[in-house]
This record gives C-alpha cells, sequence and structure tokens, in this order.
C-alpha cells in the first residue's frame, strides 16, 4: 500500500533571502553564509549552501582555502575564470556547471575575466559523506549535455547513467523546461528530501508556484515529484538523504 504521508513543503522566496553588497560582489544567500546569519536557514539536510552571486566586471576572490566539502558553480551569465592548487585552469562559460571536491584540501581562486560584463552565478555547497580524500575536479557543458524539456542527472552518489561520481548520497538534475511543458523528478527512496533551486522562470508542483530565485524543501517524499513549467524555465533539484 502507498505511503499516504504528506510531504512538508517549505518555500525560500528570492525576496527573503540574505543579501551583500561588496561593490565587486553583489549576494543573495538561500541560507546563512559568512556576515549573513538566519538560525532559521542554516541548511537542508546535507545541502549548505545556496548563493546567487553577480560578480563585477575584473571582480573575483583571490586565492583561498577550501576542505571537506562538495562545491559547484553553475553560470547563468557571464564567464568565470578559475585556478586551483591541483593544476586546473580554464574559463567556465554561461550554462557550464563546474564540480570541486575539496577533499583534505584544496586552493584556488575565481575571477571575471570580462572588462565590460558581469558575471552572475550560484555556488552550492554539500557536505560530504566523509572527510578527507584526494581532491577532485571536473566540469560539465550543459549546452551539449543537457536535454530539453526534461530532467538531466548531472552528480551522483554512483557516477550512474552518465553523471560525474561525487561524494555524497546525492543526486543533482539540471531541468529545461520550456512553457507549458511538464516532467516530474525521478522517486528514491535513499534520497527521499528534494531542494528545488528556479534559476530563471515560473515552476508549479506540489501546489505552489515558484519564481526566479525561488527555493522549495520537500520533506519525506520518495514518489516522483510533478513539475510544470508556467514559463520557460532553468531549474536544479537536490535529492538528498
Amino acid at each position: 500500500m502507498k505511503d499516504m504521508t504528506t510531504p512538508k513543503l517549505t518555500i525560500r522566496r528570492a525576496d527573503d533571502r540574505g543579501s551583500a553588497d561588496h561593490g565587486w560582489l553583489k549576494a543573495r544567500f538561500t541560507f546563512s553564509f559568512s556576515q549573513y546569519f538566519d538560525p532559521d536557514h542554516m541548511g537542508f539536510r546535507t545541502l549548505r549552501v545556496m548563493n546567487n552571486d553577480t560578480v563585477a566586471p575584473g571582480g573575483g576572490f583571490p586565492t583561498h582555502d577550501h576542505s571537506d566539502m562538495e562545491i559547484f558553480t553553475y553560470i547563468i551569465e557571464g564567464e568565470l575564470a578559475h585556478k586551483d592548487s591541483m593544476g586546473n585552469g580554464s574559463t567556465i562559460k554561461a550554462g557550464d556547471l563546474q564540480y570541486m571536491s575539496a577533499g583534505s584540501g584544496i586552493s584556488h581562486s575565481e575571477f571575471n575575466p570580462s572588462s565590460t560584463e558581469s558575471t552572475h552565478l550560484y555556488q552550492i555547497w554539500l557536505h560530504p559523506r566523509e572527510r578527507g580524500g584526494e581532491p577532485r575536479y571536473s566540469e560539465k557543458p550543459l549546452g551539449s549535455s543537457s536535454k530539453d524539456n526534461s530532467l538531466t542527472l548531472l552528480f551522483s552518489g554512483d557516477g550512474r547513467d552518465g553523471s560525474t561520481e561525487i561524494r555524497q548520497d546525492a543526486e543533482i538534475y539540471f531541468g529545461k523546461l520550456d512553457q507549458q511543458n511538464a516532467t516530474e523528478i525521478p522517486p528514491s527512496k535513499s534520497a527521499p528530501h528534494v531542494w528545488i533551486q528556479v534559476i530563471q522562470g515560473e515552476l508549479k508542483l506540489l501546489g505552489k508556484t515558484l519564481l526566479t530565485g525561488d527555493g522549495l524543501a520537500v520533506e519525506e517524499e520518495p514518489g516522483a515529484i510533478a513539475l510544470e513549467a508556467s514559463a520557460d524555465s532553468r531549474f536544479l533539484v537536490f535529492r538528498l538523504n
């Protein structure tokens, strides 16, 4: 018999997020980060950081250290030049997604290489399932790997279906839906909790409407979740344990 438990839904509206303005960097924080602290928004399950940043031309983050964190960067507009202590150096373009598993420790820098255009991005952190390990790095060019009017599995704990294996029992999908199209988030008994983050557009799911910058936490829903786009939409889906 199907479990009829109603999932708990919590919406984090774009305008309710924390904010910071450093001139070269304007940021919105879904969860507590740096100088912004809200005890009611410390993360969701293993999802710890969801920052929506705009980096001014020539601005950026000088070399700094990370450890024991799974770090993802999605470029919405513009470009981001990356260098790290593993010897990686590349420019991530709009529509690309970068992954770093900091492991036992990594140093990196990120700059907007343009002198005229801002860079708009999301930076996302997940706690790993264990501490330490060799750092890892990869990129996902979503323009060539994502599916229209569907979800594309980008990252998973087991690396299945062409996804990149990460150090967490999670599934991360990129969603692309044109107006009036629909899809569903696949079921998962091992990862029954879901976070949806709208990059742009308008989505309807579970009786709720999400707009650009909105996030939705869904607790205890191991079954499939139907969603529909009221406008051309791009979004990220996290299935978490």
